[in-house]
């Protein structure tokens, strides 16, 4: 059992290095040849920046602060823990060219336009501030890859302790132990929901909390949590990003459970940060006092050049004295909190050396990839995994890697070979009847219901919730456009708006604002997003709705609803080609977000041609009586 075990994971750990290697050298080859307008509009650098400050923050890292002045509308994919490195356009006799400073830094905040990076002590902050043409952009990701190699070489190589058993357990077909106890009653909960926090509740090793949209997964996590913390005194939360981590400790908090967040929000509201590590740690009785001996231990070294005799012994108190206040102050946090929350790669951080837990909840943990699962579960003696692995799979770029199986997470296997551990949530809480049927069918063998209150909502009487409209005719085209940035579709585009414009008129303006009404509209390629996003702000017409309307991609959407959904496929084709749609679990996501009113714009005779989309077309027109 071990040896199969072992030999699966270095597996893994070949098509990690497969998807390391490919990542690595993409990312040369589009710092090399891609233009920085293109990395500008694909949300991965910014420039120009106008340099705002420089300071220490409360951790002692030497923090550089920036905006950026253009481009401010474009969706950027700077968030905490990201390396980045800062450049300057300087003008050269054959044009204009790039220089990057020779040092890294990593998102300590990114807030809209406000980037706080923070740097090495010996950054040229000086030279950076004095910089015209300031830029920054995303820098490869080596520490996230390091944290995965290491959590496998640990998780390969244990023996005879907890690790190795859970390791051998994910990858057998013997049970996973239970306690014993009659069941727990949660009445606010559903049947299915109560029977998740019971599974969680009697599970030895490993329980699986499968949440499809609008079933209330993080509602059932969080009353997971919430008694497990009733046996226990403290437990670790993680997910694979920020913004899952984020939503979960948001939730946890209003059920008045104190949190620790390890790194830092993606959203910067006064709510999230009160959590932070970093701003407990300021608010701490002692902050003061320490801020103060590291001011000093800064002073005395820049006095180093007319060093006494007794320079080396103040230096030495002063940083005794520190270390002192800062394990202090540490113990304190760490002993108040219940939940300690972070992403899966932030569960290595250095704050959390030594510590273990005897619960482990990872929530997402369909979107993670099984290396970074390993990195958390090393702290802990059993696993909850809560997701759903027919929605947004983990992000793997190299296709060798992917054949390899490296996209299949850890989710996933231990739901095909233990599905004892395994509750399905059965009642949705978010869609009309008619958008919900199709989903459930397809892909949870019809077992997910709709709850009463929301099996008939809709926003006009007599309206069909679901409808397809057909670009076949119309002559809407795909394009592809620039070096690896994906499709457009104009003609299409258009007519996603104009179905808009035409359901919003039969709405009336009055009733969107009274009611709220809010509209998501969704194009699985980015290059769509963002063109769809430059006509709904030019458009006269949508001017009063713009706050109610968001455009963004399927994995901007993951885990978020709107009262209406308009989803511009893009792909038209003489071949039927249909590229990523092909990943259905993309489609689940997107079909899924609409409470009342989905609507679909594609082209019927291209992406028919593949049996889901043949299928689905055939339900909507079913479902409108056609």
């Amino acid at each position: 059992m071990q040896s199969s075990s072992v030999q699966a994971l270095r597996q893994q750990r070949l098509l990690l290095e497969i998807e390391y290697n490919s990542e690595k050298e993409a990312f040369r080859r589009q710092t090399e040849t891609t233009g920085l307008a293109r990395k500008v509009k694909r949300g991965d650098a910014w420039h120009p920046l106008r340099f705002v400050r420089s300071y220490y923050n409360s951790l002692n890292q030497l923090s550089v602060e920036v905006v950026r002045t253009a481009d401010t509308d474009i969706e950027h994919n700077f968030e905490f823990g990201r390396p980045v490195c800062f450049f300057r356009m300087s003008e050269a006799t054959e044009g204009k060219s790039i220089r990057y400073f020779n040092f890294t830094g990593t998102v300590s905040y990114a807030d809209g336009d406000r980037l706080v990076v923070t740097v090495p002590d010996n950054a040229p902050v000086a030279e950076l501030q004095a910089t015209e043409g300031l830029g920054v952009q995303l820098f490869f990701d080596e520490t996230s890859y390091r944290l995965m190699f290491e959590a496998l070489d640990r998780v390969i190589g244990a023996r005879d302790n907890r690790l190795a058993y859970l390791r051998d357990l994910f990858y057998s077909g013997v049970p996973a132990a239970e306690l014993s106890f009659a069941p727990i009653s949660f009445p606010w909960l559903n049947r299915a929901q109560q029977e998740a926090v019971n599974k969680v509740l009697r599970a030895k090793d490993v329980a699986i909390v499968h949440g499809p949209p609008g079933t209330g997964k993080t509602t059932t996590l969080v009353e997971a949590i919430y008694e497990t913390l009733r046996r226990e005194s403290q437990v670790l939360v993680c997910a694979q990003s920020n913004m899952a981590v984020d939503w979960i400790s948001e939730r946890l908090v209003d059920r008045g459970i104190s949190v620790l967040r390890i790194g830092n929000p993606t959203k910067v509201n006064d709510k999230m940060l009160s959590f932070t590590y970093e701003r407990r740690f300021e608010a701490h009785p002692d902050y003061p006092q320490l801020w103060s001996i590291r001011q000093a231990i800064r002073k005395l070294r820049q006095e180093r050049k007319r060093r006494d005799n007794g320079w080396h012994q103040k230096m030495d108190r002063l940083k005794s004295r520190a270390v002192e206040l800062e394990l202090r102050i540490n113990s304190q946090l760490f002993g108040e909190a219940k939940v300690i929350a972070s992403t899966l790669t932030g569960s290595a951080s250095h704050l959390l050396s030594g510590q273990k837990f005897g619960t482990l909840f990872i929530d997402e943990a369909a979107q993670a990839l099984e290396a970074a699962c390993w990195i958390a579960i090393r702290r802990a003696s059993r696993v909850v995994l809560a997701g759903d692995h027919c929605q947004l799979p983990p992000t793997v770029k190299s296709i060798a890697a992917l054949k390899g199986g490296l996209g299949t997470t850890l989710m996933e296997r231990i739901v095909a070979r233990k599905p004892s551990v395994v509750t399905l949530l059965t009642v949705q809480y978010r869609m009309n009847e008619q958008i919900m049927r199709f989903s459930s069918n397809w892909f949870y063998d019809g077992r997910v219901e709709s709850a009463p209150e929301v099996k008939y909502r809709g926003i006009l009487d007599y309206d069909n919730p679901i409808t397809w409209i057909d670009t076949s005719e119309s002559g809407a085209k795909e394009e592809f456009v620039g070096e690896s940035f994906g499709r457009i579709n104009k003609t299409e585009a258009e007519l996603t708006l104009e179905a808009l414009k035409n359901y919003f008129t039969k709405i009336g303006r009055q009733r969107i604002a009274d009611e709220h009404i809010d509209v998501g509209v969704i194009s699985p390629y980015r290059a769509q997003v963002q063109l769809l996003r430059r006509m709904v702000r030019k458009a006269e017409f949508f001017k009063p709705y713009r706050g109610c309307i968001t455009v963004n991609t399927v994995d901007g959407f993951q885990g978020q609803e709107r009262d209406i959904i308009v989803i511009s496929l893009v792909r038209s084709n003489d071949d039927g080609q249909i590229g990523f749609l092909s990943d259905l679990r993309r489609m689940n996501v997107a079909i899924t977000r609409a409470r009342m009113k989905l609507i679909i714009v594609g082209s019927v005779q291209t992406m028919t041609r593949h049996a889901f989309y043949k299928e689905l077309y055939g339900y909507v027109q079913e479902s409108a009586g056609i």
